[in-house]
């Protein structure tokens, strides 16, 4: 096929054409499976629920062990997808993505797409502390790249169409069509490019049409009414982005932290390895079912300013540890969903703590909890604009843009002057590094 660079106008506009055709089939297809993968994680929700709740009620103390064994069982045969069908569907699934597009390593098997969708299923129904937009993010990318094969597309069209598809997963799982869009141009390829974003506009659009329909339209949070910050209290959200960025800090490294402990604990197979993490789950939700699972729950409950302070450092370092714990047991399942509940949580407590010492400034906790999820975002991603523009779309609530702003800038500031890496970059690299060997 014709490189696009030799093409003449005529055929790269026919070119364009085609691209932002299939870019909408791609993004019909990915809808279906991405809401599909939704309604299964819900009703997967729901039977853990009923399972302890029956065994609480039917079994006693014994049911304990039901749980533990239940949930040690579903992530081991997660893991073992894993190992033996698709390696790359490991983990979150961004980080391959990106690969991909800078053409460091090949795209996977299309088998990807059953394992992620299965293994997402028995990791996170369970309740491990990971996210849904992984594996809707990487099924996507290998669905649109898929299509661009099938209709025989050069590997630029390809590429493009596997952007998009990802960009189209990441608005499907969060019901955030415009965020998928600037994910793509954002994180996935780091610069503005035509084609790439009339692809993802298009797939994202599409996806989310289809999504709609099978998961309705409302915004993934409500948000009760949110004042308009003051010029007095708006100085308190760049304080509340250097909290997010430090604790940021502390985050990626837990995360890479777990990741090579459990590198060292190769000896032991990687099924144990998963279903000990999977066990100690099963025992945390049996005493405390809220704590687990994706979190939105948990999240919907700071932006509601429903936690108590004295609480909130416990439920904090609780879903801190989960999260770290969770991504290492090696299974599919990504990593926004879990930081939007650190970041509600910790933007809710620093909020709580500026309403007691600053009692005559109108101080709105609830709204530093809005602000959090986007500022904790930047500071582990480093996509300022992916993450104001997700939780913009995810509340609703468009009142403290400019609050997110100052947050986001002093979030992603703090990182970068301490010199810690964006975790996808990180993570990006024992991608590659696992590839070589």
């Amino acid at each position: 096929m014709t490189p696009p660079s030799s093409r003449s106008p005529a055929e790269s506009e026919r070119s364009l054409v085609v691209l932002a055709c299939l870019a909408l089939v791609a993004g019909v297809a990915v809808g279906l499976v991405g809401a599909c993968f939704r309604l299964a994680l819900d009703q997967g929700d729901r039977a853990r629920e009923a399972l302890i709740s029956w065994a609480h009620g039917e079994l006693g103390g014994a049911g304990l062990l039901l749980v533990a064994a239940t949930c040690a069982g579903a992530v081991s045969v997660a893991a073992w997808m894993v190992r033996r069908y698709a390696p790359h569907a490991s983990g979150s699934g961004i980080p391959h993505v990106e690969a991909v597009l800078t053409g460091e390593i090949p795209q996977a098997p299309f088998r990807l797409v059953p394992v992620k969708f299965v293994g997402g299923l028995l990791a996170i129904a369970p309740g491990l502390a990971l996210g849904r937009e992984g594996p809707s993010v990487q099924m996507g990318a290998s669905i649109a790249h898929l299509i661009g094969q099938v209709f025989r597309r050069s590997w630029p069209d390809c590429r493009e169409l596997l952007a998009a598809g990802a960009g189209a997963g990441l608005a499907t799982a969060f019901n955030a069509p415009m965020a998928g869009a600037v994910f793509v141009l954002e994180e996935l390829v780091k610069r503005f490019e035509t084609r790439v974003a009339i692809a993802a506009l298009a797939a994202s659009a599409t996806a989310m049409a289809v999504g709609r329909v099978l998961l309705g339209d409302a915004p993934d949070f409500h948000v009760r009414f949110l004042i308009y910050p003051s010029a007095t209290t708006k100085p308190l959200f760049f304080v509340l982005g250097a909290v997010c960025g430090l604790v940021a800090i502390a985050y990626n490294r837990s995360l890479l932290g777990a990741l090579a402990l459990m590198d060292r604990l190769s000896r032991w197979p990687l099924e144990l390895r998963a279903g000990v993490i999977g066990a100690a789950v099963g025992i945390l939700a049996w005493f405390a079912p809220p704590l687990v699972g994706g979190g939105d729950p948990l999240t919907q409950r700071a932006l509601d300013g429903a936690e108590a302070l004295s609480m909130l450092p416990l439920l904090f370092m609780v879903r801190f540890g989960l999260g770290a714990v969770s991504y290492a047991a090696g299974t599919p399942g990504g990593l926004f969903a879990p930081m939007l509940v650190l970041g509600a949580q910790l933007g809710l407590a620093v909020g709580i703590l500026f309403r007691f010492a600053f009692p005559n400034l109108d101080v709105q906790a609830e709204g530093f909890a809005v602000v959090g999820m986007a500022a904790f975002f930047t500071g582990v991603v480093r996509a300022p604009l992916t993450g104001i523009v997700l939780v913009t779309e995810m509340t609703g609530s468009v009142t403290l843009l400019l609050p997110m702003l100052g947050a986001s800038a002093m979030a992603m500031l703090v990182p970068t002057l301490l010199g810690d890496a964006p975790v996808y970059d990180s993570l990006r690299e024992r991608t590659l590094q696992k590839a070589l060997h």
